[in-house]
């Protein structure tokens, strides 16, 4: 899918892989209109990009079913078309056991992981079915492909965006509309203090923390499977390594990060 002249709309474009996204795209001459429910953030963006109109913003809710319902018109208003979405929006669960876990929070990570995801979709697919060439990028996460104790309900949000988006690419074939699933690793982004958390660090509990993959970098990884229509994406060596090993051997691959997390558990028990 050609980038340049087309509209695409982030969510998450306040910050983090979001923002990154965002300045990527407008980079390579696209139009974006960034989503996010932090409004300080998307004028950050705006201030980062100096793009003018070829940038909009839109304060909203995406577990807002009746707000997101609205924005196809409110982007038309500003923009030729809509071309793609990508929903970067997300949020982590406090770093404990699912039996310390709340209702109230497992419904938050689901609502804005898992059914955020499915009002953009929803939402936005009939309208970027009208165009030439579409396309819709769901970013999953590491958490969806092994277990990651402490994070059962984040893990399990993310896990129903992967099969989600595999479903809808099958639905899609024979369309002009493509569906890419993404797993980002390690992303040196702000989702703890943007999800509410405190959480550890591997190096607090005397393991040697993963380098991070920066945004930017993510973001330039997701622009080329927009280009080439890819069916999924795994982004950092962490995530690459789990992926093929969680296939291989899922049941080692959960013991392995079981392991690891144990004394990240302990350390905030």
């Amino acid at each position: 899918m050609r980038i340049a002249d087309k509209t695409f709309v982030v969510t998450g474009g306040g910050n983090g892989i979001g923002r990154a996204l965002a300045l990527e795209l407008l980079a390579r001459g696209a139009r974006v209109a960034a989503l996010d429910l932090n409004e300080a953030g998307l004028e950050e963006t705006a201030r980062r990009a100096d793009v003018g109109e070829r940038l909009s913003l839109h304060p909203v809710n995406i577990t807002d079913r009746a707000a997101v319902a609205a924005l196809p018109d409110a982007i038309a208003a500003l923009h030729p078309a809509i071309d793609g979405l990508v929903n970067v929006a997300g949020i982590i669960q406090p770093f404990v056991t699912i039996d310390e876990l709340g209702f109230d929070v497992i419904e938050r990570v689901m609502n804005v992981n898992f059914w955020g995801v499915v009002n953009t979709t929803k939402t936005f697919l009939p309208v970027i079915r009208q165009r030439p060439e579409g396309a819709i990028v769901n970013i999953s996460s590491m958490g969806a492909l092994t277990p990651v104790p402490g994070q059962a309900a984040y893990g399990a949000s993310k896990a129903a965006v992967k099969l989600f988006t595999e479903a809808l690419f099958a639905e899609l074939q024979g369309t002009n509309v493509t569906a890419t699933v993404v797993f980002p690793g390690a992303i040196a982004t702000d989702i703890t203090a943007n999800s509410g958390v405190t959480m550890p660090t591997m190096g607090s509990a005397g393991r040697t923390a993963p380098e991070p993959t920066r945004p930017e970098e993510a973001a330039r990884q997701i622009v080329a499977a927009i280009e080439k229509g890819s069916y999924r994406v795994t982004i950092g060596k962490d995530v690459t390594m789990l992926d093929r090993l969680s296939r291989l051997a899922p049941r080692r691959a959960t013991l392995i990060l079981a392991g690891q997390m144990k004394e990240l558990l302990t350390s905030v028990s």
